[in-house]
């Protein structure tokens, strides 16, 4: 997993004809293979759709033996601090800490929403 990968919720809907491909990731998210956030945004954009960045970047920590698994562990927990009105998340930053035994990973993702309109308001 790359910095700057997208991830979605689940119920998360994009606009007609962008459906990039997928791989889950934990309970409620997916992983957008592939595709930076930056090349991501200009895709939803160019659809008419709005890659809104919202305030407050969500940050946890998780152990494991690998980096990978610590990575994991910690992506997991921040996901699952991303409540709504958001929709995608945006992977910013990763850094590991090793200890004797075991790797601490701090992962920060930054808040993000998908949708038609230009601000906050419901669609409908």
């Amino acid at each position: 997993m790359k910095l700057h990968s997208v991830f979605l919720r689940k119920a998360c809907i994009l606009p007609d004809r962008l459906d990039p491909l997928r791989e889950p990731f934990g309970d409620n998210w997916s992983l957008v293979e592939e595709i930076p956030a930056p090349v991501f945004d200009t895709m939803i954009r160019q659809a008419g759709w709005h890659f809104i960045w919202l305030q407050g970047p969500c940050s946890r920590k998780g152990c494991g033996r690998t980096p990978q698994g610590a990575i994991d562990r910690a992506l997991t927990r921040a996901l699952s601090a991303v409540t709504e009105p958001c929709n995608a998340a945006e992977f910013d930053s990763v850094q590991v800490t090793k200890y004797p035994g075991f790797l601490v990973a701090n992962v920060i993702v930054q808040r993000r929403r998908i949708q038609q309109l230009s601000s906050l308001e419901t669609d409908g």
